[in-house]
C-alpha cells in the first residue's frame, strides 16, 4: 500500500540529488552519465553466464570474470551489441518487464529462483488486465460476479449488483499465473535464469557497468553454482524483501504479513463459492485489514493480513476460519502460506541505472491490498521507458529513462493510492467504523463507483448530486459509528468457541 505524502529528508546518492518523497532524481542533462556496458554479444541460455560475457574482448577496465567494459555515455550508439538489462524476480512485475524489454530489442536476462513459487495471494485481477496484458482465460480459475462484505457483527451485504453480464473479477493461482508470464517472456526473447541474486556491486563511477553475483540452480541441485554477469541496467522486481532494494540502500519500509490457507472443501460447499468471494472485516480477523475467502480452481483460499500486530497473525487467521466455518465445514487444508506485503513505497525507488518495480517498490494499495495489476503495470512501464530511450536497445539508456517511468507512474496512479489510503484510515480504525463501511457498501451508487474504478483502473468521476448524497450518507454513518465507539463495544475473543457462538447467533 502506498502513502505518497510521506516525507523523508533529501538524500544524495552517488552524487545525484533526489527528493526522497517521490523517489525521483533531478540531474542536469549535461551531467548525466551511465554505467559501462558489457561488450559481449548475446549468448545462448545453456552456456555459463560468465563464459558468455567473456566471448568478446574490449578495451575498457577489467570487469567481472575477466570481462572488460567500455565507458559509454547516455544516448551513445551501441554499434556491435544491444542494451543489456537484468530483471531480478520472475513474478508479474519482473515477467512483464522482461517481456516488454525483449520485444523491444533489448538483451534481457530474467532471474527467478523458485519457478514453482506459490505466493500467498488472494489472486484477484481486474477484467481490464485480461485485455491489456492479453491473458488467456485458461489461467483464470474463477470469474467472480458476486461478493459478500461481512461486518464485525456478521451483517452480510451483497456486492456486485451493478455489474453487467460481461464484467467480472478474475481469480487465479499465482503458480499458474506467474509461470505463464515467464514462459511468454522467454518466448519473446528473454533469457530465463534459474538463479538467486546474491549481490549487486553498485559502481561508484556511474559510467561503469553493473556486476551481479548470483547462484545458478540450472542443474537442479540444492546448492547453486556461484556466477557473475555484467549488465547496463537492472530492474529490481524481487518482492517485499528485495535484495536489489537493499543493495541500492532504497530505505526501509513497514510491511504487512499475509497468511493464507488453501482449503479443499466438499463439492456442495464449493458450489456456493463458484462465482462468489467473501470479505470479512472486524478487529477479530484483522486490526487494520480484512479476512477473505476467495474461490480457486478446486479449493478456496482463506486468509488475512496485518501490519500493526504481526505476532497475532495466526490468531487472526483462526478468527477468519471461525467466521467462515459454516460455509467451509469439512474442508481439508492442502497448503499453508505466508509472505510480507509492502505497506508503503520505498523512500527511494531507484539509484543510477537500477530501478524498483512491483512489491519491491511498494506498489500495493491500501484498503483493498491489490498488487498483481500494479506489479505487472509498473514492470511494463519501466521497461517501455527503457526501450524508448534506448531506441529499441540500440543506444545506451540511463537514469533518465527510469525517471520518466516514475514520473508517469506517479501522475497516473497517485490519486488512486491516496484515495484508498484515506478510506483505510477512515473505515478500518474501529469496529463501529467498519460497520459503517459495510453499510455504505449496500448503496448501488457506491458499488458502481467502486467496481468501475477497480475493474478499469481509473478514478471514475461521479455525478455531483449523487456525490453529495453519498457524502451525507457517509457522514451520517460515521457519526453513528463514533457514537457507538464511545459506548461499551462487544468484547473480542480469538478462541474458536467464541467465534462459533457469534456465527451461530
Amino acid at each position: 500500500a502506498m502513502a505518497f505524502t510521506t516525507k523523508a529528508p533529501t538524500a544524495s546518492i552517488s552524487g545525484v540529488r533526489r527528493e526522497a518523497a517521490s523517489g525521483a532524481a533531478r540531474v542536469p542533462a549535461a551531467g548525466r552519465r551511465t554505467m559501462a556496458p558489457v561488450v559481449a554479444p548475446a549468448p545462448s541460455m545453456a552456456a555459463s553466464t560468465t563464459a558468455r560475457a567473456a566471448t568478446k574482448p574490449s578495451t575498457g577496465r577489467r570487469a567481472a570474470a575477466g570481462v572488460t567494459a567500455a565507458a559509454i555515455p547516455d544516448g551513445a550508439k551501441l554499434s556491435d551489441r544491444k542494451l543489456r538489462v537484468a530483471v531480478i524476480g520472475g513474478g508479474p512485475s519482473g515477467a512483464c518487464a522482461a517481456e516488454t524489454l525483449a520485444e523491444g530489442g533489448v538483451e534481457t536476462f530474467l532471474f527467478e529462483r523458485k519457478m514453482d513459487n506459490c505466493k500467498p495471494c488472494g489472486g484477484a485481477i481486474p477484467i481490464c488486465m485480461v485485455d491489456e496484458f492479453k491473458l488467456p482465460l485458461e489461467i483464470i480459475d474463477r470469474k467472480v460476479t458476486k461478493m459478500k462484505m461481512i461486518s464485525p457483527s456478521n451483517r452480510e451485504v451483497d456486492v456486485g449488483k451493478t455489474l453487467n453480464d460481461k464484467e467480472w473479477i478474475g481469480m487465479c493461482r499465482r503458480e499458474v499465473f506467474d509461470d505463464y508470464l515467464r514462459k511468454r517472456a522467454e518466448k519473446n526473447g528473454a533469457t530465463i535464469i534459474n538463479g538467486l541474486m546474491m549481490k549487486i556491486d553498485v559502481p561508484s563511477n556511474p559510467i561503469d557497468s553493473i556486476k551481479l553475483s548470483y547462484n545458478d540452480y540450472a542443474g537442479g541441485g540444492k546448492v547453486g553454482t556461484p556466477k557473475t554477469i555484467e549488465v547496463d541496467m537492472v530492474i529490481g522486481a524481487d518482492g517485499a524483501n528485495s535484495r536489489v532494494a537493499k543493495d541500492i540502500d532504497a530505505g526501509e519500509y513497514d510491511y504487512a504479513i499475509a497468511f493464507q490457507e488453501r482449503i479443499r472443501i466438499p463439492d456442495d460447499k464449493m458450489k456456493y463459492y463458484e462465482d462468489l468471494a467473501e470479505m470479512y472485516v472486524g478487529d477479530d480477523v484483522s486490526p487494520d485489514f480484512y479476512g477473505w475467502v476467495f474461490p480457486k480452481y478446486d479449493h478456496v483460499a482463506v486468509g488475512t493480513g496485518t501490519v500493526v500486530n504481526k505476532t497475532a497473525i495466526k490468531q487472526y487467521q483462526q478468527a477468519t476460519r471461525d467466521r467462515s466455518a459454516a460455509k467451509t465445514e469439512g474442508g481439508k487444508i492442502i497448503r499453508v502460506e505466508a509472505h510480507p506485503i509492502p505497506e508503503h513505497p520505498r523512500p527511494r525507488r531507484y539509484q543510477g541505472r537500477i530501478a524498483l518495480v512491483g512489491d519491491a517498490a511498494g506498489y500495493v494499495t491500501k484498503c483493498s491490498g491489490e498488487g498483481i495489476y500494479f506489479a505487472a503495470k509498473s514492470g511494463r512501464m519501466c521497461a517501455e521507458a527503457i526501450v524508448e530511450e534506448s531506441k529499441n536497445g540500440t543506444v545506451m539508456a540511463g537514469p533518465g529513462a527510469i525517471r520518466n517511468y516514475l514520473d508517469k507512474w506517479d501522475r497516473k496512479y497517485w490519486t488512486t493510492y491516496k484515495v484508498l489510503d484515506i478510506l483505510q484510515k477512515v473505515f478500518y480504525r474501529s469496529n463501529p467504523a467498519r460497520e459503517a463501511f459495510v453499510e455504505l457498501c449496500e448503496d448501488d451508487y457506491v458499488q458502481k463507483m467502486t467496481f468501475d474504478s477497480y475493474l478499469y483502473k481509473t478514478v471514475v468521476p461521479g455525478n455531483p448530486v449523487d456525490d453529495f448524497k453519498l457524502l451525507v450518507r457517509t457522514v451520517s454513518s460515521l457519526v453513528r459509528a463514533n457514537a457507538l465507539r464511545q459506548g461499551e463495544g462487544p468484547s473480542v475473543t480469538f478462541d474458536s468457541k467464541g467465534h462459533a457462538g457469534r456465527v451461530a447467533a
